[in-house]
């Protein structure tokens, strides 16, 4: 917390110079990221396991399992500097909006892509939000359950979002990553998480086959992250 604070006091004396910190907003919201990666690691003790071929660098798309508010947080954590800035959480409008709080960490310092659940509320295609991310250069994380999974399955049918994405764009890699014990430490609505050690399993990249139907493809994008989740006694 010590490196925030230092931070923080750093950002304030460049914008009372007028050093080029941005507004007000943008200068807060780098150190306060900086907190949230902190705390992030200190509840967690969050660990990456990486393929064998080793962290990705290119411009991708992290599809992920999807159980706490918590979960792109992980990822982005565990991703260097140079990785973390130039990627964008996929996340729901309506909650990323719901308060001016809310609206600061999502839009400002994660600078998420906010999809409108609401089909007809949008004003917006959400596979052209993504699409245009990802053309100026942005990584995404994106949660192919549509919603937090709270069931006993370890995973949810996946929504069609992923494979209209991937359709859209079919050079792009997507990269499978498990988030574990994360539901642990955030249980739904509890408020303060409960220290437990977590890691982040990325998987080899893989794409969308020519011709490849949307039940193929989703069933083996469901397969390929399955196979990233830890075995547990008794599986």
């Amino acid at each position: 917390m010590k490196r925030a604070y230092l931070y923080v006091m750093e950002a304030l004396r460049k914008n009372i110079l007028g050093e080029g910190m941005g507004t007000p907003i943008e200068w807060l919201a780098k150190p306060v990221s900086v907190a949230i990666v902190l705390f992030a690691r200190a509840i967690t003790a969050v660990r990456a396991i990486w393929p064998e071929s080793g962290m990705q660098t290119r411009r991708c798309v992290y599809f992920a399992n999807h159980s706490s508010h918590g979960d792109f947080i992980l990822i982005w954590t565990v991703l260097p500097p140079r990785l973390r800035r130039r990627v964008r959480p996929v996340a729901g409008a309506d909650y990323w909006l719901k308060s001016p709080l809310n609206s600061f960490i999502g839009r400002d310092v994660f600078n998420a892509v906010l999809i409108e659940r609401d089909r007809e509320a949008r004003k917006e295609d959400p596979v052209t939000q993504m699409t245009q991310a990802l053309d100026a250069g942005s990584s995404l994380i994106l949660f192919p359950e549509g919603t937090r999974n709270l069931t006993e399955q370890p995973l949810q049918p996946f929504k069609s979002g992923l494979f209209h994405l991937a359709q859209a764009r079919p050079d792009i890699d997507l990269v499978p990553v498990w988030i574990d014990n994360l539901n642990r430490v955030m249980p739904k609505g509890e408020f303060v998480p409960i220290p437990l050690i977590c890691t982040v399993t990325f998987g080899e990249a893989l794409h969308i086959s020519e011709a490849e139907e949307k039940a193929e493809f989703l069933a083996r994008a469901e397969a390929a992250l399955l196979a990233l989740a830890p075995k547990r006694a008794g599986d």
